[in-house]
């Protein structure tokens, strides 16, 4: 038996990068994993294809996770869809970076909406419909705590406010043996960050391990916690950055 054979989990944003590896790495260790994806459904599904082709279960859900009403209907839809609602993973996030007296007001409602209304709604539906004994997990950034550069005011503030929510839950939800936790990652070769693109070698440089991390690396933490080797482990923010903040 696989450690997580007879969990369902739910992964927002998970149609590429972080999100699309976390979503393999549960289905790998048992679990049936749905996914949401805002405007990439050919990614989406090759997510759902890969999980199926190893011989799992999955479902992708076009939701964007600034919209709150999509984001109720990915939950209660993979709670009907599946029996239940075992693990959720808030990995959906966006990042705009600008001086403060430049940055746009629309980037920040957008910021704002995705980053931590998607939090609160998708975790307000999810507790609804998980049992004790649940997992809710948080794909926070290293920015929450550390922001070595200018121009990373208004998306630190989304992530800081993920830490504090996390330990908020924890007492909220400890009675029923939920445990939530947030990961900070450091630089992490994706799309959107690669580490050959144009801003790596001045983030490898402080770093003590010199080099990115892997969307890989991401996805096994939060399959310990996401597992009955986590259970012990709730309210803590966990840096997973290579020493970047060391």
């Amino acid at each position: 038996m696989s450690q997580l054979s007879g969990k369902v989990a739910l992964v927002t944003g998970a149609s590429r990068g972080i999100g699309a590896a976390i979503a393999k790495r549960l289905a790998q260790d048992g679990a049936t994993v749905a996914i949401t994806y805002a405007s990439s459904p050919g990614k989406a599904e090759e997510v759902v294809k890969a999980i199926e082709a190893a011989g799992g279960q999955a479902l992708a859900i076009q939701a964007d996770s600034g919209d709150p009403a999509a984001v109720k209907r990915a939950v209660a839809s993979t709670a009907e869809k599946f029996g239940r609602l075992d693990i959720l993973v808030n990995n959906a996030g966006l990042a705009h970076m600008a001086p403060i007296g430049e940055f746009p007001e629309e980037q920040f409602e957008r910021l704002l909406a995705v980053n931590v209304r998607g939090v609160f709604s998708a975790t307000r539906e999810a507790v609804q419909h998980m049992g004790d004994g649940g997992r809710i997990i948080m794909i926070g950034s290293i920015n929450g705590d550390f922001v070595p550069f200018i121009g990373g005011s208004v998306y630190a503030l989304t992530k800081a406010a993920i830490s504090g929510f996390t330990r908020g839950l924890a007492r909220d939800l400890g009675s029923r043996g939920i445990t939530v936790n947030n990961l900070q990652p450091g630089p992490v070769d994706t799309d959107l960050n690669p580490a050959g693109g144009p801003n790596a070698a001045g983030l490898k440089a402080m770093m003590a391990l010199q080099r990115f991390g892997q969307p890989s690396e991401i996805a096994a933490l939060v399959s310990l916690l996401a597992g009955p080797e986590g259970g012990y482990i709730t309210g803590a923010s966990l840096n997973i950055d290579g020493g970047f903040s060391a």
